[in-house]
């Protein structure tokens, strides 16, 4: 369980890492730093809940799904060159919701397991 929870600690580190890094080919339009800044932080919360164990290894496999969406639904966004309000709008409210999700798993009743 220790190796799980230390490859989880690495996985979440290096894609909070990842957000901040700028693509210098990024077209214009498609910059979404908010949006970006708003993944790092959820991303950190992901991996102090999963470090004091607030989070189970179940739940911090479902929040980083959603946030892998939520990447997804972010590239393909920007892959016509243009983010629109409209797509702005959706991402905020993906992340609106993966806030709440992250909040209420950190403040269940489970916790992970001691190891041992």
């Amino acid at each position: 369980m220790k190796t799980l929870h230390t490859a989880l600690i690495a996985t979440l580190a290096l894609a909070g890492a990842g957000a901040f890094a700028q693509t210098p080919a990024a077209a214009p339009g498609t910059n979404t730093p908010r949006v970006d800044q708003r993944e790092a932080n959820q991303q950190a919360r992901i991996a102090s809940g999963a470090a004091n164990g607030s989070l189970t290894a179940h739940e911090t496999q479902r929040l980083e799904k959603e946030q892998a969406r939520i990447d997804t639904a972010e590239a393909k966004a920007k892959s016509d060159g243009t983010v629109t309000a409209k797509e702005r709008r959706r991402l905020h409210a993906m992340q609106d919701g993966a806030s709440r999700d992250i909040h209420r798993k950190r403040h269940n009743a489970r916790a992970a397991s001691a190891p041992g």
